[in-house]
């Protein structure tokens, strides 16, 4: 016969932290062994025989497939508490086991989750217009000046950024540039090269300033403006008061000249007419223009062309003696004057043009350069100042009323001349005068004189 066959099945305490399987393999709670999930902490077919609540109680329950019938004893005495505590040691140390091997993964974990908040933190969202042309894009630029530089904008002195450069960056911020073009702008006649970053003439004019209502722009408003600038010209509109014809005429204009202005006041200039400022000179506000009603003639005068006069010295003559060797002659010139009236009144005459029709003949004059004498024997010691207050009134060049007579002793021409005398004896010095007359006393007495000759010895 044979022995009775005994089945030993150990208990399983749910509260270890660690289950460990045939082979050895451990498993935390809910983890996966080779047995698949295992959700209550039973391991199939381990614990299949009953354990006894009463160890002195035969068991009752059927035993398990393939195992010989018999009772089934309980565990002998000591050896139960010894292997519960073999099993605490082996589930700390699997416990400390299984710690340490989660410790890296969960700080792996950690740093990822820092590193990627702070990575979206950086990352921001920002929209780019670049003149007028906007666009959304991500960025990791701290502030503008690194954005433009990223995004390869360059910009110059005359360029707008804003925020300006340097300015810090955040998620949702918007930043515009606004390129700056050259306008060689001619305002009201003044021509100066300015700057805009406008995009349109009618932009540039607001940007700069300009007074547009009324004004003549020499392009469309609505012309675009390129990177490479454009010339533009504007008149302003300006208030110019004209007179014209007893009447002032106010009027706002934009006109380029002041023969526009006119023009525009309903003033129409004919012939000669012309204006008190320049007609294409530019008219300024709050100018008046007066305009000149002109009518004129020319006339033609004949003129004589004055002579010349070369004197030459000639040592037989006295000193103070001239002698008109050749007469001169006057020349004649024809000269064209202009004669107008301005709004009615006469203006001096203005020449024109001078033509001349006969030159002048220069005169020819000797001049005397002999010492005169002093005396004459005979008639040094006369009265000759009492007889020249007698005939002439004490006169170098008197002449009597007939023409024939003349100087401080009314001599004749004739008789000067047969005395050496030159010329007329009233063009000569006194003192020759005086000289002539004693050497006539010498030659004839006091008769050339009837009547005052008798005063050459009182």
């Amino acid at each position: 016969m044979s022995s009775p066959q005994y089945t030993y099945a150990p208990q399983y305490e749910p509260s270890a932290g660690v289950g460990e399987y045939p082979g050895g393999q451990s498993v935390l709670y809910g983890g996966t062994g080779e047995y698949g999930d295992v959700g209550s902490y039973e391991v199939p077919g381990l614990y299949d025989a009953p354990v006894l609540d009463d160890p002195l109680a035969p068991s009752d329950a059927p035993a398990p497939s393939g195992t010989p019938a018999g009772p089934v004893f309980p565990r002998q005495a000591g050896e139960g508490g010894g292997r519960r505590k073999a099993a605490r040691r082996r589930k700390a140390r699997g416990g400390e086991s299984a710690a340490r091997r989660l410790l890296p993964q969960a700080l792996v974990v950690a740093f990822l989750a820092g590193g990627t908040s702070a990575f979206v933190a950086q990352d921001k969202a920002v929209e780019l217009t670049v003149d007028g042309a906007p666009r959304t894009l991500h960025t990791f630029a701290d502030d503008v000046t690194e954005l433009l530089a990223e995004e390869g904008v360059a910009v110059g002195e005359h360029d707008l950024v804003v925020p300006a450069p340097g300015e810090a960056l955040a998620s949702g911020d918007e930043v515009t540039v606004h390129y700056g073009r050259p306008v060689r702008l001619t305002l009201d006649g003044t021509r100066r090269e300015v700057w805009t970053t406008a995009r349109t003439v009618a932009g540039a004019l607001r940007q700069l300033g300009v007074r547009a209502e009324g004004a003549y722009v020499s392009t469309s408003r609505s012309q675009r403006i390129g990177r490479a600038g454009l010339a533009l010209d504007v008149r302003t509109e300006r208030s110019v008061t004209v007179m014209a014809d007893g009447r002032a005429r106010t009027i706002r204009t934009n006109a380029g000249t002041v023969r526009e202005a006119v023009e525009a006041a309903g003033i129409t200039l004919t012939g000669q007419d012309t204006t008190s400022v320049p007609p294409g000179s530019f008219p300024r506000d709050g100018q008046t223009i007066t305009v000149l009603r002109i009518t004129g003639t020319r006339e033609v005068r004949e003129e004589p062309v004055p002579f010349e006069v070369r004197r030459t010295e000639d040592p037989s003559l006295f000193k103070g003696t001239e002698v008109v060797e050749r007469a001169g002659e006057y020349g004649l010139r024809r000269v064209t004057y202009a004669l107008r009236t301005v709004n009615g009144v006469k203006q001096k005459p203005k020449r024109v043009r001078v033509e001349v029709v006969r030159e002048p003949r220069e005169q020819l004059v000797r001049v005397g350069t002999k010492p005169l004498p002093t005396s004459v024997a005979g008639a040094d010691g006369l009265n000759w100042s009492g007889l020249a207050a007698c005939e002439s009134g004490g006169r170098p060049n008197a002449v009597d009323p007939s023409g024939t007579y003349g100087g401080l002793y009314q001599f004749d021409t004739r008789t000067w001349q047969s005395l050496g005398g030159s010329g007329r004896p009233q063009d000569a010095p006194a003192s020759e005068q005086t000289y002539r007359a004693k050497k006539l006393y010498v030659r004839r007495g006091a008769s050339p004189w009837p009547h005052c000759g008798a005063r050459l010895h009182g």
